[in-house]
């Protein structure tokens, strides 16, 4: 039965993005099935699918959220949804979830970590198992974010698991990228790296409560310091580090404010689009390069050699430039 509804599903691409538009979410999570299997057979489909979805898609704010392991990520964006659907927007969260690479198993309790949220009709929640992609960031959010706008979803957020390079990952296909630290000045601004300030459009510091105010402001002046040291991603916006308590609800309503201040600033000078058509070209590359990996490791010459090769570099029988070098000849013949 679930065969059949697999071929119907790949027969009736107009049908489905007809569902899709409609917002219906049966339709969007078969679209967002689609699109993340890896059967190749599916390919085909869900490019047409996208082609057919793509101008309707774009009317959205996109936002990143990531942060260290217990900041409250998860309590921020059930408040910070809450508030949203208050106001009458249409959230999707997109929730990015580690997988083991021991079983290859993941979590995906997203629901469960925001119950509210999740019992809310003008909220799409969607947990994607990152699997092994560079910085636990699953490939297929891209498009998943093109379906959730043409669905119409007028705010998007992707949660990362804060950890790697996912948070540069994420920046990348997001209007703007927040970054949730807790009150542990000395600590906190000791590890955090350089580089994720720098792709930070704001540093929000949670759980400004009770005996952690005190100590919350302090992190907050220090990371206002430090962003003044580094040079600004845009000559017309000033990396704000601000306080909440997303448990208490305080403070969330001015990171939307925030946020949308930082929308009309990028679009009067320009900003917006333009980010948003370099993020697509590179988007492309980043699929072509995924594509060429993938015919390389598949190629029959290759394949016939990889293991041979690899051992004789985890041996120290060949350099990695050798090795390469190898393969790369092996693949051009024919």
């Amino acid at each position: 039965m679930r065969s059949l509804q697999k071929v119907q599903t790949l027969n009736n691409i107009p049908q489905l993005a007809d569902g899709v538009r409609s917002g219906n979410i049966r339709s969007l999570a078969k679209a967002i099935t689609l699109i993340e299997s890896r059967n190749p057979d599916h390919s085909s489909a869900a490019a047409d699918l996208l082609d057919d979805l793509l101008p309707d898609s774009g009317n959205s704010v996109r936002i990143g959220i990531s942060g260290v392991p217990g900041a409250g990520k998860s309590t921020l964006i059930e408040a910070f949804g809450m508030h949203l659907i208050e106001k009458g927007h249409k959230l999707a969260i997109l929730a990015v979830d580690p997988t083991s690479q021991l079983s290859g198993g993941s979590i995906l309790g997203d629901k469960t970590r925001m119950e509210e949220l999740a019992r809310e009709q003008n909220a799409f929640i969607r947990p994607s198992p990152s699997g092994d992609t560079l910085g636990g960031v699953a490939r297929k959010t891209r498009e998943t974010m093109l379906l959730c706008e043409a669905a119409g979803y007028d705010v998007i957020i992707v949660e990362t698991v804060g950890v790697g390079q996912s948070e540069v990952t994420v920046a990348s296909m997001v209007d703007f990228f927040l970054l949730l630290q807790l009150p542990n000045a000395g600590d906190e601004l000791q590890g955090i790296k350089k580089g994720v300030m720098e792709i930070a459009d704001a540093i929000l510091v949670n759980k400004a409560e009770g005996d952690n105010r005190p100590k919350a402001e302090l992190a907050r002046r220090q990371y206002a310091n430090a962003l003044h040291l580094l040079k600004p991603k845009s000559a017309h916006w000033q990396v704000p580090a601000m306080l909440c308590s997303a448990l208490h609800k305080q403070g969330v309503a001015e990171v939307w404010d925030m946020i949308l201040d930082f929308v009309v600033a990028m679009k009067q000078h320009d900003e917006f689009e333009g980010k948003r058509r370099l993020q697509a070209n590179d988007w492309m590359w980043t699929l072509v390069q995924d594509e060429l990996k993938e015919l390389f490791r598949n190629n029959k010459n290759v394949a016939a050699m990889l293991e041979r090769v690899q051992a004789g570099v985890l041996e120290g029988k060949t350099s990695p430039g050798a090795a390469a070098r190898r393969l790369i000849e092996a693949f051009k013949r024919p």
